[in-house]
């Protein structure tokens, strides 16, 4: 995923699926100097990773 879809996500009122090696997450925020997302798996909250933009599906 490019860094322009990113913010696109995050700026959507919808809902859209995302991926992270197959697994389905949330994107928190996005580090746009890095190309680093901050996401978590969808229905575990607690357990945020950070992670490069070029990884999400």
């Amino acid at each position: 995923m490019n860094l322009n879809r990113v913010k696109e996500i995050l700026a959507s009122s919808e809902e859209i699926p995302v991926h992270y090696h197959g697994i389905p997450v949330w994107i928190v925020s996005v580090e746009e100097t890095s190309s680093m997302a901050t996401v978590h798996a969808r229905g575990n909250h607690d357990e945020k990773r950070l992670v490069s933009i070029d990884e999400l599906k």
